[in-house]
């Protein structure tokens, strides 16, 4: 059985749901003393990005990080030898021959993670999805309420006709998701396979503190790994086109001590500077 990472995948569920995958038999030996045709391999299609760990210890066996990454996941069993083998001058036609062995038995865990060059982190309600909608012809679900982004969400973004970015909408962050609380952390390992983090803080009437917002979410990254933590990342106020929004952008601009950028996903205010921004991180204009 070998696995192999292919583009145009988003996900193991199609995998999840298969309840037997099984590669063909071996045949029998033929007459005239000729082998068995070996069975064909059973190659099981799954998303670049999936990594193959063994149970009990969940110990990595492979990174399939790349298109064509393949990982030999378990090996069939070596043939019988046919009665031929045992023949001998004074035992010419032996009654004798020998089963084949069974083939190699193994428990795996599949784990999935996105991989993208920008990925949207925030608290529930940042405008995340709305940001992706805008720039993307991703359609993520927007609504006013807590985790409308349930699962990770992909979108490219077209910068001109030769430079394009793949952007991440991430499922919201709440105080104390390392630990699982809200949606917990089965979406933080997919930030890992970011290049940059767009930070987008509400900076609208009635959000939380945009200082407090941003710092609950860096806390969290920093808990999860010190993978995230290192992770370049760009702050951006968001539903700048509220009237409060300036005085709160510049409350988080002075809390962070570095430039934040001042966007609207409704108005289109501040996305050309902001896609400006990430070219020059991704491309190096």
């Amino acid at each position: 059985m070998v696995l192999e990472a292919r583009e145009g995948l988003s996900s193991l569920y199609d995998l999840a749901h298969t309840p037997l995958l099984k590669a063909e038999n071996g045949r029998s030996g033929e007459g005239g003393n000729r082998t068995g045709r070996s069975g064909k391999d059973l190659v099981i299609p799954v998303p670049v990005g999936t990594q193959v760990f063994a149970l009990p210890r969940e110990n990595l066996l492979k990174d399939l990080d790349r298109p064509g990454a393949r990982l030999v996941a378990a090996r069939g069993g070596r043939g019988g030898r046919g009665n031929a083998r045992f023949a001998t001058p004074e035992r010419r036609a032996p009654r004798i021959a020998e089963e084949g062995e069974p083939g190699e038995e193994r428990e795996l865990k599949l784990v999935l993670k996105l991989i993208a060059d920008v990925g949207l982190v925030g608290l529930p309600n940042a405008g995340k999805s709305t940001l992706l909608s805008r720039l993307s012809a991703a359609r993520p679900k927007v609504a006013d309420y807590p985790f409308t982004t349930l699962a990770p969400v992909l979108g490219i973004v077209e910068l001109d006709r030769s430079r394009t970015f793949v952007m991440a909408d991430l499922p919201g962050l709440i105080e104390g998701a390392h630990r699982g609380a809200g949606l917990g952390d089965r979406f933080l390992k997919h930030v890992e396979r970011t290049r940059i983090l767009l930070h987008l803080v509400d900076c609208s009437s009635g959000a939380p503190d945009p200082v407090e917002a941003f710092d609950v979410i860096r806390r969290e990254l920093e808990a999860f790994s010190k993978v995230l933590s290192a992770k370049e990342w760009i702050p951006a106020a968001t539903k700048m086109d509220d009237p409060s929004g300036e005085e709160r952008a510049a409350r988080l601009e002075k809390g962070l001590g570095k430039p934040v950028l001042r966007i609207s996903s409704v108005t289109g205010l501040g996305l050309e500077a902001l896609l400006g921004a990430l070219g020059e991180r991704l491309f190096g204009d």
